[in-house]
């Protein structure tokens, strides 16, 4: 007679009380998971994250020309941007926050980064990064489009801000988010005070920003 549990059906020998042994260990780690995942999914729910709010306060333009017949786009705007973090019990890490203009969906200027930073609860961080753009290629129809707003007085510009957080509740720290923020900036274009002198462009009013994380 063999003393293999699976051929006596005994489980009493050393095989079937290893096996029992097994079982009872994968089950206590099991829920040991389980219960882990059931905390942090309750405690995420109760304190789920808002996203922050950001706002576009002013943007000063100092130069936005494009040269005929190269279509290059030479710009330089400085942007303030205020951004609020409107959780009370979570706090948010930016490791990464990437500040651009674009105009009718192309990017206009280079990246400025900004430094990374934490943000507590309920605080409010504000910045004024230049974004500069010297003779960036951009599509015929896009320098016809602008030349044309700049006739008409108005033009659209979109800051944008492309980045990573984190979210922090207490010690617990969330892995990486993406975060994409869209700005408005109505700029208007008026005359000079002088016969000559380059068009004046202003800042029409704050904005509100679109956000997605």
């Amino acid at each position: 007679m063999t003393s293999s549990c699976k051929v006596s059906g005994c489980c009493d020998d050393d095989c079937c009380k290893r096996r029992r042994l097994y079982r009872v260990i994968f089950a206590w780690i099991l829920a040991f998971i389980i219960l882990i995942l059931l905390i942090i999914l309750i405690i995420w729910l109760v304190l789920r994250p808002t996203k922050p709010k950001f706002y576009l306060q002013d943007a000063s333009v100092y130069a936005f020309n494009v040269s005929s017949p190269d279509n290059l786009l030479s710009s330089t705007i400085q942007v303030t941007i205020s951004t609020r973090n409107p959780n009370d019990r979570v706090g948010i890490y930016y490791d990464r926050i990437d500040v651009f203009a674009s105009y009718k969906y192309q990017q206009i200027t280079p990246a400025t980064a900004v430094p990374p930073f934490y943000q507590g609860h309920n605080d409010v961080d504000l910045w004024s990064p230049y974004l500069c753009g010297v003779s960036v290629p951009v599509a015929p129809y896009l320098a016809e489009a602008i030349s044309q707003d700049q006739s008409s007085g108005f033009i659209l510009v979109h800051v944008k801000i492309d980045g990573r957080i984190r979210w922090k509740v207490g010690s617990w720290v969330s892995g990486h988010y993406h975060l994409f923020v869209t700005c408005p900036a109505f700029l208007s274009f008026e005359s000079g005070k002088g016969v000559g002198d380059p068009p004046v462009i202003k800042f029409q009013q704050i904005s509100t920003c679109s956000v997605d994380v």
